[in-house]
């Protein structure tokens, strides 16, 4: 299978083109070079969003316009195998909406965010948008809840001087994760030794395995205590007949439910119907931003499964995590790095490996929010973005295919061609005007449009709220 993909390279770029043509993986490849890297700027990503592609001097006196023409329902989503960026992307759009929601996911998701004064905010459960004052932010039913790290991260919030109360809405029917789910998480991991999946060990499979096999609770059953001991006195004694080293006592089950009745009383105020509080905000014409967790290249159907999380962090997710009608969703923007980074197992065609790796690892920042696990990284994969707006470029034995191969054999034995294009040397982190980039990083990005057919509206250039080139 001859694969074609997009690569960037760092500086400097002979002697990483050298590296990369000297390893032993089975990939054929040609040369790509554009060195997006610099010491000052870190997680750069870019935004695509599906709209008809115009030039930049239409654009430049569209940038409020653009922001507020974005539709009522409108989503972030990751295009690749997550950390591209989209908390930031989600904090910098949350002041144009009313609703900022998470559909799926729980605490496995770690997004960074930067206040106005620059001050570092990490978030799992709680959108992105809290940092706007006027944002309700929601974390819908298809979300699984940590009530302890949800507390954790509130508690973190208002210490800082950001305003929680009457801001934060829990589904009802969104499904709790207990200590217990990241406990079997790991047990799990031990059992499949070297196939192991690399999670991120939050209990996030655990959880929606639970779900799926109908006997988990939900954040609804902490208002019936009377029946929670027996349904979590299930819960454990079903992981108990599971894995051998998990302990199950009566003195552990008195000891949770002793635990969540705090819970309970303190989540109170925060439970609610969130199924029909968005759909009512939608009626009553509010602006709603759904902020996904991971990114499409992970969905459990559309990712490199079993390499993948357990929910759907693609378009379809939102409708199903947040109780929506499909027509209803407007604009969805993918944000996608100008490289590629992934954690987790699996297959990586275009990973960098040694020097290079590490060279573009430590520049960028590329460790993770959640676990703080150093992430893979390599080249930009055009065709996994192709396959995420499914219009893909593989070809088998000289045969263009039009999808992504879903069996992970062909994606290991791939062969990938790269494509050559000029890189700069310059430091981008201070530009915000497109036209003020170099002329190499324009013709890098407007060759992403081209292959990809989305435009490209917004460039970041830094971690913080300013650094965003808007195109």
């Amino acid at each position: 299978m001859y694969v074609s993909y997009g690569k960037l390279d760092t500086a400097p770029v002979t002697s990483l083109l050298r590296f990369v043509n000297g390893t032993d993986r089975p990939y054929d490849t040609t040369s790509l070079r554009c060195p997006l890297v610099n010491n000052n700027r870190k997680n750069a990503s870019v935004s695509c969003s599906a709209s008809s592609i115009v030039n930049v001097e239409e654009r430049a006196s569209e940038i409020p316009s653009r922001i507020r023409s974005l539709g009522q329902v409108s989503g972030v989503l990751g295009c690749q195998w997550g950390d591209e960026g989209k908390g930031k992307l989600v904090d910098i759009l949350a002041k144009h909406f009313d609703v900022v929601a998470r559909s799926q996911g729980g605490a496995n998701a770690g997004h960074t965010i930067y206040n106005s004064e620059g001050k570092k905010f990490a978030l799992h459960l709680v959108p992105s948008g809290i940092l706007n004052e006027d944002t309700i932010c929601v974390i819908g039913n298809g979300v699984v809840v940590h009530l302890p790290g949800l507390f954790k991260e509130i508690d973190g919030l208002e210490s800082n001087g950001v305003s929680c109360k009457g801001r934060i809405l829990v589904s009802d029917r969104a499904h709790l994760l207990f200590d217990y789910h990241q406990e079997i998480d790991g047990l799990r991991e031990a059992e499949l030794a070297k196939s192991f999946i690399g999670t991120t060990k939050r209990g996030i499979g655990p959880c929606y395995s639970s779900k799926a096999i109908r006997n988990d609770i939900r954040v609804g059953d902490l208002r019936h205590m009377d029946t929670f001991p027996d349904k979590l006195d299930l819960l454990l004694s079903d992981a108990a007949s599971r894995f051998q080293g998990f302990n199950c006592s009566r003195d552990i089950l008195k000891k949770e439910v002793e635990a969540y009745k705090k819970f309970a009383e303190r989540l109170e105020p925060f439970i609610w119907d969130t199924v029909h509080y968005v759909n009512e905000s939608i009626s009553q014409k509010k602006k709603i931003l759904v902020e996904g967790g991971q990114a499409t290249m992970l969905d459990i159907d559309f990712g490199t499964y079993p390499f993948v999380t357990s929910s759907s962090p693609s378009a379809g997710g939102i409708c199903t995590g947040l109780g929506i009608a499909p027509r209803v969703l407007g604009d969805v923007i993918g944000v996608v790095k100008a490289y590629t980074s992934r954690v987790r197992s699996g297959p990586f065609p275009t990973e960098l490996l040694g020097y290079a790796r590490d060279l573009l690892r430590i520049a960028e920042q590329e460790f993770g929010t959640t676990t703080g696990r150093p992430r893979r990284c390599g080249w930009l994969d055009i065709v996994a973005l192709n396959w995420v707006f499914l219009t893909s470029i593989l070809m088998v034995i000289g045969t263009p295919m039009s999808t992504f191969p879903a069996d992970l054999s062909d994606l290991e034995q791939s062969h990938v061609e790269y494509e050559t294009m000029p890189g700069w040397q310059a430091d981008i982190s201070s530009v915000r005007s497109y036209l003020d980039l170099p002329k190499a990083a324009r013709k890098y990005v407007e060759r992403i449009e081209q292959i990809v057919g989305v435009p490209i509206h917004y460039i970041g250039v830094g971690p913080g709220r300013s650094a965003l080139i808007y195109k």
